[in-house]
């Protein structure tokens, strides 16, 4: 069983400039003052999404607000449909969608696009009830959105494989390109005639990325 497994923060932040750094300088628009950076709980990620209905990532105190586009989001839903239509007649674990929010770490909420969690990962096998389980997928997909920036995206992919994630996929809508990743660095890129595929961690499922991204293509 591999869950997330809170570690003490060392990153001292000591100016607005260490904090965007920290934050992969995302846009400021994206960043919550409210509550104060830096005091920021889980229980403020519940509290906004309810009250106001924004979905918010937790780092180290600080909530930013995810990002996605009506494109991003159609194609995270189109993933998570094919992902769940091949785990869950195998009962290997579950699929989480975009607002599918983990507690990864200590004082670290992220919410992948796309998530695939295998029941070994589970206490008992069985899903948590805590809204914000500290759980840890196998497999987290990004749908990079316009409002990302690399640097963000690297963090967050550094963190996932931190925290026990085997396999990061992050697609590039806008160029038609996949990454994957097994380690935070030196993705295999594949090309839209390319097939991706589940590796170790989801063996036989395959997808064909001229279908995924042929999706943006459909009109009416």
């Amino acid at each position: 069983m591999i869950v997330a497994t809170p570690e003490p923060e060392t990153n001292e932040i000591r100016t607005l400039a260490d904090l965007m750094e920290r934050l992969g300088d995302v846009p400021l628009n994206r960043v919550r003052f409210h509550p104060a950076p830096g005091t920021a709980t889980i229980d403020d990620v519940e509290r906004i999404r309810a009250k106001e209905g924004y979905t918010c990532e937790l780092v180290d105190g600080v909530l930013v607000e995810k990002t996605m586009g009506m494109i991003e989001s159609m194609l995270a839903v189109y993933l998570a449909g094919l992902l769940d239509n091949f785990v869950r007649p195998r009962n290997l674990g579950i699929v989480l969608g975009p607002d599918g929010t983990l507690q990864i770490a200590a004082n670290l909420v992220r919410i992948p696009d796309v998530a695939y969690i295998a029941w070994s990962r589970f206490p008992d096998g069985k899903l948590p009830v805590e809204p914000v389980p500290l759980i840890v997928p196998n497999l987290a997909a990004e749908i990079l959105s316009k409002g990302n920036t690399l640097k963000e995206i690297a963090i967050k992919r550094e963190e996932y494989f931190d925290s026990g994630v085997e396999l990061v996929w992050e697609f590039d809508p806008r160029t038609r390109t996949t990454y994957v990743f097994t380690s935070p660095t030196n993705p295999v890129i594949l090309g839209v005639n390319d097939t991706l595929d589940g590796g170790t961690v989801l063996q036989g499922f395959t997808l064909s990325l001229r279908d995924f991204f042929g999706e943006m293509d459909r009109h009416g």
